[in-house]
């Protein structure tokens, strides 16, 4: 199976680690830290966060504070995304040591200790915790709680066969966290945009995951790619059929005008488009289509905006 050369500067062999841009101007002793955090693949915070975006959308009371909720949400999405990955990858250096992707991750190549990880761990979950408490108690509430599916979710891919079940619940906790930061309350909206982020996610990290399904199955841990196999585009087709299902039940409780609907077009074409070019064999093509999600999540966001007006 083809596999992503390392062509950027300073890495050798086949990775998807990204040492350039900003991060190859960083002082040489804090480029290891922020590809710790995958601070080059700023994906994972746009993913993490957009959700929340599409909470926002739907229920922030003013322009003001929507656009306050979007920086915070912004900052913590950063450096929770980081801390996730360092928890992740304390969990699994072992591993990451025998996948080929991975190997040159910084604990799996020894750039940064294990206790260096855990300090730089704790400064991030510091920025996280300072920008919770800028919320209202109940938004407080909801983000304490999900420290704890964060933390299971690298012992998720040993026990469980589709681990993207626990990340689904991670990824999409912005969802409702963003209608209690926007609302003080967690009601039905909540619930469903809760809903429709999951589906998401297990659709678009399947498609992920197939960048690694060999290695996985080498290594012994468990993957929806290797679960579903050719089974693939259908099982993702039912996902984002769902997520867009449930964007309208959404737009429905939040009570938008019928813009809404035609204004959700462009991202029920972009989700549509990534199941029509789906090509399971092709991992450079799977992480493209992954990454296209950034543009579908901002597509929700603005049909929510505009059901609004």
């Amino acid at each position: 199976m083809p596999r992503f050369r390392g062509n950027e500067a300073g890495v050798q062999g086949f990775t998807d680690i990204r040492v350039r841009g900003w991060v190859a101007r960083l002082p040489e002793g804090w480029r290891p830290y922020a590809l710790l955090a995958r601070m080059d693949r700023p994906i994972g915070s746009w993913l993490l966060v957009l959700p929340g975006f599409w909470a926002f959308a739907l229920a922030a009371p003013t322009w003001p504070e929507g656009l306050r909720l979007v920086a915070l949400f912004g900052i913590g999405a950063i450096a929770m995304r980081g801390a996730g990955c360092v928890v992740n990858d304390l969990w699994d250096r072992d591993i990451d040591r025998q996948v080929e992707r991975t190997r040159l991750r910084p604990l799996a190549a020894g750039t940064i200790s294990t206790k260096q990880a855990i300090g730089f761990l704790a400064g991030l979950c510091l920025v996280g915790l300072v920008v919770l408490l800028q919320l209202n108690p109940t938004a407080i509430l909801l983000g304490l709680c999900a420290l704890l599916p964060i933390v299971l979710y690298p012992a998720a891919k040993r026990v469980l066969a589709v681990p993207q079940l626990v990340l689904g619940i991670v990824f999409s906790w912005a969802a409702p966290e963003g209608i209690a930061a926007a609302t003080g309350e967690i009601g039905w909206l909540a619930l469903v945009l809760w809903a429709a982020g999951f589906l998401w996610i297990l659709g678009y990290d399947t498609i992920y995951a197939h960048q690694d399904r060999e290695d996985d199955a080498k290594v012994g841990i468990g993957s929806s790619a290797l679960w579903l196999g050719e089974r693939t585009r259908g099982f993702v087709a039912a996902c984002y059929g769902g997520v867009l299902a449930l964007l309208v039940v959404a737009g429905w409780l939040a009570g938008l005008n019928w813009i809404f609907l035609p204004a959700l077009l462009p991202a029920a074409w972009l989700l549509a488009r990534q199941v029509w070019r789906l090509d399971i064999h092709d991992p450079a093509l799977c992480l493209r289509l992954f990454q296209s999600n950034r543009e579908a999540g901002l597509a929700v966001a603005a049909a929510f905006l505009l059901g609004r007006l």
